[in-house]
């Protein structure tokens, strides 16, 4: 019998790493480890296993690759999640999101589409 995948992972999981605040702007490739919150303006593409933070004040353009990622601002580009996205108001998403969790506020802007994948954790189900 296959084992059910939690995907409840708090975003609190780590202390704040960085900030990225409104005022500044930042152009390349962003890598990370813990959780970042960035409520200035970033151009090019993320990668972390953790957490994401885009503020209410945020202008994102790119790819972003992460664990979690928590939208408050604008996001243009794609979303590759390993656990899940959550979208808050005032947020404007264009692009796509893939993940295996989705959950998006009444009065935020979606353009583009969604899919669910599967979480990409180690297997816990026990062959038969």
């Amino acid at each position: 019998m296959a084992k059910s995948v939690d995907l409840v992972v708090p975003a609190t999981r780590h202390e704040v790493t960085a900030v990225i605040d409104q005022g500044c702007e930042f152009e390349g490739k962003l890598c990370f480890y813990g959780t970042v919150r960035i409520n200035g303006t970033f151009s090019g593409e993320i990668y972390t296993p953790d957490t994401l933070v885009i503020g209410d004040k945020a202008r994102i353009r790119g790819e972003i690759e992460a664990g979690i990622v928590i939208i408050s601002g604008e996001v243009n580009g794609n979303i590759r999640a390993k656990y899940r996205v959550e979208i808050h108001h005032p947020a404007v998403f264009r692009g796509d999101i893939y993940t295996p969790s989705l959950s998006v506020d009444e009065g935020v802007v979606f353009e583009g589409k969604s899919k669910m994948i599967q979480s990409s954790r180690p297997s816990t189900e026990i062959p038969s």
